[in-house]
């Protein structure tokens, strides 16, 4: 067993002990030293960053900690998608950490991801002299000001005696509630001067509140209308699995009988495998699972946000159906759809409550019966299952390689997907039978976020199999991160879903824009001396030269790289990738570029005019069409 197998490498934080606990910590320190200090005081044991001018005071402390273990990234972009799939994959407040300016600059896109997607995240950068903030001085950016829209809270921190209380406020925050990210700005002279660190410290957050315990009168009426209806769904969202609320929620639908459907966000809260499971609901959702939200005469929504993914046009979403909305954000029940039942509350306390109170019901006589219900969705489960072609020149299928990479990998596997087809298809044709197995950008829909997050992931489990299901485009935003994998051993897994296109815009391209595929190409297209060639002819076949080429990309970064191209050596090139644990392993598949990704709801349409696949709409008998 390799070092990486068994987690030594992997610095845990040494808790203190009770008695230690009580005793509180003073030291004399510098602000550096005072933060290094907090950070292992919150139990941060992994730090994902760069260093640069304004935060390099606090690297030379961090040096020599031995609880805190920093990982040097290739790009801030890196970093904070890392300190995501750290936190996704583990439950735990990931950290990310740059200096000022563009350092700063460049976290804005994961703390905006984190931001949609409800993650945890505690963001600390280095800020200008406070006696230069405000003059435009070299490196200056003002970081709360910009991602003052894209944070929970932020903080700007010009005093280093501030710096205790305000990493551990930051860190509640981005815990507690509804997850979220929170930005500390620190200003160079702050983490200079001299100071006294004192742990635990005085926090002071009087406005902040969250919302966890449910109103009984709501929990009750809830149930009252699971009792009655005729056709529920119980939809699962993102926040199911932020409060850990997964086995709650087995019971609730288990004791209801009522179909389950989780969305994107919400992949492994429930199993794949599980007979009331109907499927993924939205644009590329199962048909079973969009019908059934579609003439449901109630959607019970729990820590769902009713995202304009899966409602498709609002105003014909659910059109027969009242609403029960349970979420621990107030700020998202109504505003999308009026509640009939609104709960605040975390959803683990919700659940938990509505089973005491749906037992309540049924001990009274009040129980619903959802044959006739049931019945029709089995029937669109069968008539419309998910499904693909193969290609018919036999090249790779990409939702074939997928599909294969779900099977072969070993339980538990964690799987981390860009943006795009890929990402579609790997919700669509992997099974998720445990939580917290399912990493992607959801909400922001950022290409590039597979392969540091995927590195995350791994950081914080390190006896997991991590697979990045990566297409070309995205690939090439982020792939410089195989590096900091390859020299910290992270191990990862890499499938490159290779179109040689920007796949899903091309789609797009495709079924509304006449086939004019303009800059979605990703390879060297043919040109007027190939024509006629069999070289011109597999280019324009979309199988010709594919810049660059990642194999050799992948062992300049100190990687594994392989490639496959025919459909007889998928398994083979899999397990082989499956059995390489000491280094990470980029797998080029070289797939066709004509796959679209079914079902689909076009933009902007009704969840009504869902297409099972081009040209298939499905017929639920109640149209004339």
């Amino acid at each position: 067993m390799t070092e990486q197998a068994t987690g030594a490498h992997h610095p845990q934080p040494r808790a203190r002990s009770a008695a230690q606990a009580a005793q509180p910590v003073t030291e004399h320190v510098t602000g550096a030293q005072s933060l290094i200090r907090s950070l292992e005081e919150v139990g941060a044991d992994t730090v994902f960053g760069i260093p640069g001018g304004a935060i390099l005071p606090a690297y030379d402390p961090m040096f020599d900690s031995k609880r805190v273990r920093h990982i040097l990234v290739r790009h801030e972009q890196g970093a904070g998608h890392a300190a995501t799939g750290y936190a996704q994959a583990t439950g735990k407040v990931g950290v990310c950490m740059a200096t000022s300016g563009p350092g700063a600059t460049n976290l804005v896109t994961p703390i905006a991801d984190a931001h949609m997607d409800s993650v945890p995240l505690v963001a600390i950068t280095g800020q200008v002299s406070s006696k230069s903030i405000g003059t435009d001085a070299f490196q200056e950016a003002d970081i709360c000001g910009i991602t003052m829209p894209i944070t929970k809270h932020n903080f700007l921190v010009t005093k280093a005696e501030d710096i205790p209380h305000t990493i551990a406020e930051a860190f509640h925050i981005a815990a507690t509630g509804r997850p979220g990210p929170v930005l500390v700005d620190i200003a160079k002279d702050a983490l200079q001067a001299q100071t006294v660190f004192t742990w635990p410290p005085q926090t002071d957050l009087p406005g902040y509140r969250p919302v966890t315990k449910p109103h009984a009168k709501q929990i009750r009426e809830a149930a009252r209308l699971i009792a009655e209806a005729k056709r529920p769904v119980l939809y699962v969202g993102g926040g199911v699995l932020k409060a850990h609320a997964t086995e709650e929620l087995r019971i609730l639908a288990e004791l209801t009988g009522a179909p389950v459907t989780t969305t994107l966000m919400a992949l492994g809260a429930f199993p794949d495998s599980h007979p009331q499971h109907v499927g993924m609901p939205g644009m590329h959702g199962a048909v079973s699972a969009v019908t059934a939200l579609q003439k449901a005469d109630l959607l019970v929504a729990l820590g769902a946000r009713f995202d304009d993914r899966v409602t498709g046009r609002v105003d014909t979403f659910a059109p027969f159906a009242k609403i029960v909305h349970a979420d621990v954000d107030p700020a998202e029940i109504g505003k999308i759809r009026a509640a009939d039942v609104p709960i605040v509350g975390d959803a683990r306390e919700v659940i938990a409550d509505l089973i005491v109170a749906v037992q309540a019901e049924h001990e009274a006589g009040h129980r619903g019966d959802y044959a006739e219900w049931w019945g029709q969705i089995d029937s669109w489960r069968k008539t419309y299952p998910l499904g693909y072609d193969l290609p018919e020149d036999g090249s790779l299928s990409p939702q074939q390689v997928i599909e294969r990479i779900g099977r072969l990998a070993p339980e538990h596997t964690i799987y981390a997907a860009g943006v795009g087809q890929h990402q579609m298809w790997a919700s669509q044709y992997i099974n998720y039978e445990k939580p917290y197995t399912w990493l992607n950008s959801g909400g922001a829909g950022t290409m590039g976020y597979a392969v540091p997050a995927a590195m995350g992931a791994k950081a914080g489990m390190p006896e997991a199999t991590v697979w990045a299901i990566d297409g070309d485009g995205c690939f090439q935003m982020t792939n410089q991160e195989l590096v900091t994998c390859a020299l910290n051993n992270i191990p990862i897994k890499v499938a490159i879903i290779n179109n040689g296109a920007l796949g899903m815009v091309r789609q797009w391209q495709t079924l509304f824009y006449n086939e004019r595929y303009s800059n979605t190409v990703l390879h060297s297209g043919p040109t007027e001396s190939d024509s006629g060639s069999a070289a011109g002819a597999e280019k324009a076949a979309g199988l010709g030269t594919r810049t660059p080429d990642f194999v050799k990309l992948a062992e300049a970064m100190g990687c594994v790289g392989i490639r496959c191209e025919d459909p007889a050596d998928l398994d083979a090139v899999i397990e082989r990738a499956n059995s390489i644990n000491d280094r990470t392993v980029v797998v080029d598949f070289i797939c066709h570029e004509d796959a679209m990704v079914w079902p689909m709801v076009a933009a902007g349409t009704s969840n009504d005019e869902v297409m099972a696949a081009r040209g298939v709409r499905p017929d639920f008998g109640d149209m004339d069409d």
